[in-house]
Formats: structure tokens, sequence, C-alpha cells
């Protein structure tokens, strides 16, 4: 996992692969406050960008997941919600497997998850594996507008 904002991304582009970069500089360079929500393709299936809206829940309300195809890019681009994570390998009991059709693994408990903050300008990185419980509230519930932005790890390593 990795945890930054946009306002750093030339520092970022230094030690982020090099197709992940391309994905931030699609989230830096779009106006996606104008786009509608839905699916927006970048680089076909191998890159896409998810324009999301929604009301943060409480953490027990929301399922923790993981992919294994893709690597999520979750953007902040409005409002404030808690992203809960724990690293691939950790003990986890999957409560639905839908890898085969949807890329996702949920979870029905997850041992040592820590909270992360995601405010508005922010995003984290998080590679096939690792677990997350994104679209938490803070204190309160609250409107969040974001773009999770999908890399086939695939051409992740292939630069």
């Amino acid at each position: 996992m990795f945890c930054s904002s946009l306002a750093r991304l030339s520092a970022d582009k230094l030690v982020l692969p090099a197709y992940l970069v391309k994905g931030l500089d699609v989230l830096k360079n779009t106006d996606f406050s104008a786009m509608a929500i839905g699916r927006y393709e970048i680089d076909g299936a191998r890159m896409f960008a998810l324009v999301q809206e929604y009301r943060t829940r409480p953490k027990a309300a929301k399922n923790a997941e993981a992919h294994v195809k893709y690597v999520d890019v979750q953007y902040v681009l409005s409002g404030t919600e808690i992203l809960g994570f724990a690293p691939a390998g950790v003990s986890a009991e999957i409560g639905e497997d839908l890898s085969a059709t949807k890329d996702t693994i949920l979870f029905r408990s997850v041992a040592g998850e820590t909270d992360l903050v995601l405010a508005s300008g922010m995003y984290a990185i998080l590679y096939p594996g690792e677990i997350h419980r994104p679209q938490c509230m803070l204190e309160s519930e609250s409107q969040v507008r974001k773009v999770v932005l999908k890399a086939a790890m695939e051409a992740v390593l292939a630069g």
C-alpha cells in the first residue's frame, strides 16, 4: 500500500511504477467532478476509472475486500472517509470469493486492520491481495466523491 496526495505527484513519480504514474497523471489532469458516475476506459480493460459518489457508513456495515488481478488507486475527489487496511497474508476469514467474475474477494473478518483517513486530494494504492475496507465514516456519515482507478497488475509489471 502506498498513500499520498496528488499535490505530491511530482515526488511520487520517482518511486512508483510507470504504469501507475500514467493513471495518476490522468487523475490529476481530468476534471472528474464534472463527469457522470460510471466507468471510463483509459487503456481498455488494462486501466479504467470508476467515478463513484456515496455516503460513508459505519465500518461494521462495510465489507473488507481484496483483488487478484487489479491494483486499486482510491482517489478522494471530495469529502473524507476511513479506509480500513490490512497487508496481504494477514489472518482473514473469506466470506465470498468473487475473484473469477468480479476480481473481488470479500472477507467476514480481518485481523490487525488499520484505519487510514483519506481526505480530499489524497489517494491510496492497494496491490492485489492487500485487504481494504473503503467508504467508512470518520465521525459521522458524509458525502464522498471518489475515483477508483483500476490497473491490471500484469500491465503494472510490464511497465
